[in-house]
């Protein structure tokens, strides 16, 4: 399995630096304001970053500009350096970048490069992109040189690094709006074609996939039955559902709020394997969950990390309770800087009982 082994990152929001080495699962927890959604955060511009096209620009913006996201502004630290480096069938593939504070209160790549590593082999072979672009030349690279191989598998791997927030369930969410059915390719970061992706599950998978999914929500909703996923003239189609002993079709609107959460989480994690993101990264899954909800959604992620990574942040130490330590990174607030670590067992339990206190 492709996996994301190792990041590097220094001087994004809070993380002054970290090395930080990746398993198959991956749980954040710290108190507020330690810097654990600031890791998210740093995925978040990688989604938008390898958006096509790009949204690098965009998402600097919408985060108040550079200023916001260098580790103390830009007098302090100038640049954003990060390298991914993954690793792949036939040995180690590296995306590296440094974005550099520039006029209007913005970054620019002043480095972008490539790099492989073939299996029984130390040095890589690289590629330089340049340097004062705006946004990746990643995604223009892999598309006109087919031979370019590396471009094309890191263009692939950091497209499917994919953020999920699923906090906003209010009346206007997308989630409870009608969807154009024909979006289902993958689901949305706040699942906002929900709907048409369970219709395709429905209708591709409806004795494997689909009948999981809806198992798996009757022991968090024992009063679901199912879904009713029917496409209007226009082809947009609502997630409407029934209750167990009625006819009467209820909208999305009438999901409890943790419920509709419980619904989303359970549809990205039961997708089939293959349609699976390579990382799947979401910040503090446990809001608004029934603790028996949480112990569930908590297996859900186990079992999927066995096909994907999984990346996690929170705050809840019941739902810490259903990992291993071998899965928990600590994240401290130490020296004005964000401390990734792994701990032995018994170092946690002392983390844990002093964070308690």
């Amino acid at each position: 399995m492709d996996k994301l082994q190792r990041l590097h990152l220094r001087g994004f929001k809070s993380i002054q630096q970290i090395d930080l080495e990746l398993t198959p699962l991956n749980i954040l927890i710290g108190a507020n304001g330690a810097g654990k959604s600031n890791l998210i955060s740093f995925f978040k511009m990688l989604n938008e970053m390898m958006a096509e096209p790009g949204r690098l620009q965009q998402y600097i913006g919408e985060s108040g500009s550079a200023q916001s996201l260098l580790y103390f502004g830009p007098k302090t630290t100038p640049q954003i350096e990060a390298q991914l480096d993954f690793e792949v069938e036939n040995g180690s593939d590296s995306y590296r970048m440094r974005l550099f504070h520039a006029a209007g209160d913005t970054l620019i790549f002043e480095e972008e490069t490539l790099s492989f590593i073939p299996t029984g082999r130390t040095e890589p072979r690289t590629d330089d992109l340049g340097a004062g672009h705006r946004e990746t030349l990643l995604n223009k690279v892999a598309q006109h040189n087919e031979e370019n191989y590396t471009a094309r598998a890191l263009r692939y791997l950091l497209q499917r690094c994919r953020v999920y927030h699923f906090h906003d369930t209010s009346s206007t969410a997308g989630v409870r709006q009608s969807c154009y059915s024909g979006d289902h390719r993958w689901l949305m970061p706040d699942a906002s074609n929900l709907a048409a992706l369970l219709l395709r599950f429905q209708e591709e998978y409806e004795h494997t996939v689909y009948r999981q999914i809806i198992s798996t929500i009757r022991l968090i909703a024992p009063f679901f039955e199912d879904f009713v996923l029917v496409p209007n003239k226009a082809n947009y189609v609502i997630l409407n559902w029934k209750e167990k002993g009625s006819d009467r079709v209820f909208g999305p609107h009438q999901f409890s709020d943790g419920t509709l959460r419980a619904i989303c989480l359970i549809t990205l994690l039961l997708q089939p394997r293959d349609e699976l993101p390579k990382l799947i990264v979401v910040d503090e899954p446990e809001l608004g969950l029934h603790p028996y909800a949480l112990n569930v959604i908590a297996d859900l992620f186990d079992q999927a990390s066995m096909d994907t990574q999984i990346l996690i942040s929170t705050q809840s130490r019941s739902f810490l309770d259903n990992f291993d330590p071998e899965a928990i990174i600590i994240v401290d607030r130490a020296e004005q800087a964000s401390q990734f670590k792994r701990l032995s067992t018994a170092d946690l339990d002392a983390w844990l009982t002093r964070i308690d206190q």
